[in-house]
């Protein structure tokens, strides 16, 4: 540790109990943020990877059946669960079959899109999970190191009144939380906004990537409801 460190520690420890509960807060805002978005990073890594990897299987195989024995290894991609969500609905409708009670009907793609509207609700809502912590952070991190600066303002100024006179030994510490204050909020909301920005073009893109799923099913459902 180098002396311009051990300096800026000890301006930290310096601080008043205000500005110290304030620093603990922006920091485990931080500490939260960092997590949400290496874990997220790591899990949209896998399920785009999965996505891509299931569609391509997807339009290879094109009989459900076969789709459904080889999704099994595909536990990540929201892709899996809207299929079989719906081949759920299919397995039923052929056993029916079995016992007389009829074929698909046409009504039954409304049923279908139903379903699938449904399951990549959940399946986004899943994907946004905690992602709104980091939009939370970088609104309000910046506000609440900017208390911090205000009240080192004010601790500059009630050192000058009590001392009566202004010079850098009496003004200096609460200058000092001020700033420290406002570097911490910055540190806090900036990688908070990034990240947040960053993972909701990535999880916009998996939606995109379940309409167009939803939409590929549908089509081969009708197609074969024609035959």
């Amino acid at each position: 540790m180098n002396l311009t460190d051990e300096r800026l520690l000890d301006m930290i420890w310096g601080t008043g109990p205000m500005v110290k509960l304030i620093l603990a807060i922006l920091l485990l805002c931080s500490i939260f943020s960092w997590a949400i978005i290496v874990y997220k990073i790591m899990l949209l890594r896998k399920i785009e990877k999965e996505t891509t990897a299931f569609y391509n299987i997807f339009w290879e195989k094109r009989q459900f059946p076969q789709i459904f024995a080889a999704s099994k290894p595909f536990k990540s991609t929201p892709l899996v669960r809207l299929f079989n969500s719906v081949y759920n609905e299919i397995s039923q409708s052929a056993k029916q079959q079995e016992h007389g009670r009829g074929d698909l009907r046409r009504e039954d793609v409304e049923m279908f899109q139903r379903i699938l509207r449904k399951t990549a609700s959940q399946e986004a809502a899943n994907l946004e999970y905690a992602v709104g912590f980091l939009a939370t952070t970088g609104n309000t991190a910046p506000f609440i190191g900017l208390f911090g600066t205000v009240w080192g303002i004010m601790t500059s100024f009630r050192s000058i009144g009590a001392k009566g006179a202004a010079n850098l030994a009496i003004v200096a510490p609460g200058i000092a939380e001020a700033l420290i204050a406002t570097a911490m909020g910055l540190l806090a909301a900036i990688p908070a906004v990034v990240g947040y920005n960053h993972l909701l073009t990535r999880i916009n893109r998996i939606n995109t990537e379940m309409n167009n799923f939803s939409a590929d099913m549908l089509n081969i459902i009708e197609k074969q409801i024609r035959k």
